[in-house]
């Protein structure tokens, strides 16, 4: 006869109270004999319901069914990893997913899973409880969980998803903010200022920096691609983005002073103009990152980033009419949805059919009709029409 027992981890509360205390996650265990044969075993569960029903079927068939070893949560990792290489992601998007494996291995770790199996629906909702990071980011966090999940499914690791019944966190949509006109004077007037907090070098990475901040406001350039601009990337002023997948070049036409800045320092190398093209790649970002917060502060302009700056390339296009799904083609966005759920408040034409709307309604409106009937702005836009 075989009994089941949960045998604790060293992090559990109950370890204390022996095998009779049941209602922890531990590993549950079989003990005893079967078919004459002692049998200590780990069933590989925590349900223990499923638990049961594997040792009563022991029991029936008086010996321990054969199944498939599953896959260890290292492996399901490297796997999907080698999968995202394959696909050639950005090593940023990689890197995310890493982090989130680490995280995965250190919380298995301390409660002693090691199969993919053991990440149930209850175990994954700890594994999330975990999380300290703002609702947006643990979205982003749990969008990448279900991904990976789902494709532990597709390789027949897993039964089903159990990420589909875990609900998305709250998230309120941040308004785009893009920079105002006096925002960018005060920042480009910072260049001087910068000048002269920063040594001998100073002159030179003033000029630079100017560069950098015009290139960004006038191609929309994310800050990592203008980081690692390609000189032959600009021809006749205009600024190559990229290809389509119908094989359509996309180019955006930089203004002539944005092209006589870039010419004004001496570039890295022969290749690029911000980037010695040795150094790593995030590496750099991160420290042009470090520039603009010094050059923000020196500005004194509060909450400024990088991304303001393509959002306000985007947010000047659309006040001026240019149609949303043009801007998406220069954002270099998958979807005009992308842009859509970022920039649909600053559409122009979009805002000035709300507003025709809504005037359309007072035409029906007794009150309305009432109060303008005999001024002289009605009584002159009747004439008109007339």
């Amino acid at each position: 006869m075989l009994t089941a027992y949960r045998r604790h981890t060293k992090r559990c509360p109950h370890r204390g109270e022996g095998r009779k205390y049941r209602r922890c996650r531990c590993p549950i265990w079989a003990d005893g004999m079967l078919s004459g044969v002692e049998i200590r075993e780990s069933l590989k569960l925590r349900d223990w319901e499923k638990a049961q029903a594997r040792i009563r079927e022991w029991e029936a068939t008086g010996s321990m069914a054969q199944e498939e070893q599953p896959i260890t949560c290292q492996a399901a990792f490297e796997d999907f990893k080698s999968d995202l290489k394959r696909r050639n992601l950005a090593r940023e998007t990689i890197r995310k997913y890493e982090f989130l494996f680490e995280r995965m291995k250190v919380f298995g770790e301390d409660r002693g899973t090691r199969y993919l199996k053991e990440f149930d629906l209850p175990t994954l909702r700890q594994f999330r409880d975990t999380w300290t990071e703002g609702n947006h980011t643990a979205l982003k966090k749990l969008e990448r969980l279900r991904s990976f999940m789902s494709y532990a499914v597709e390789s027949k690791w897993i039964d089903g998803n159990p990420t589909t019944k875990i609900k998305n966190p709250k998230v309120v949509q941040r308004p785009t903010m893009p920079f105002t006109q006096d925002q960018m004077v005060r920042i480009l007037a910072a260049c001087d200022k910068y000048k002269d907090c920063y040594g001998r070098t100073a002159q030179w990475n003033a000029r630079r920096l100017r560069a950098f901040v015009l290139l960004l406001r006038y191609s929309g350039l994310r800050i990592g691609d203008a980081v690692r601009l390609s000189r032959d990337r600009i021809v006749d002023g205009k600024l190559f983005l990229y290809t389509q997948k119908t094989d359509v070049p996309v180019h955006c036409p930089l203004p002539p002073f944005v092209v006589d800045s870039l010419d004004s320092f001496e570039p890295a190398n022969d290749r690029y103009f911000f980037w010695t093209g040795a150094s790593d790649r995030d590496g750099v970002t991160r420290n042009y990152m470090r520039y603009l917060k010094a050059l923000f502060e020196l500005a004194e302009v509060p909450g400024g980033h990088a991304h303001r700056f393509r959002d306000t390339f985007a947010v000047e296009l659309l006040l001026k009419g240019v149609p949303l799904e043009r801007v998406s083609v220069l954002l270099g966005h998958r979807s005009i949805k992308v842009t859509e759920r970022h920039y649909a408040p600053w559409v122009r034409a979009r805002q000035e059919q709300l507003e025709a709307d809504v005037r359309r309604t007072w035409g029906k409106d007794p009150l309305a009709f009432r109060e303008t009937k005999g001024t002289p702005e009605v009584h002159e836009k009747r004439e008109a029409v007339n």
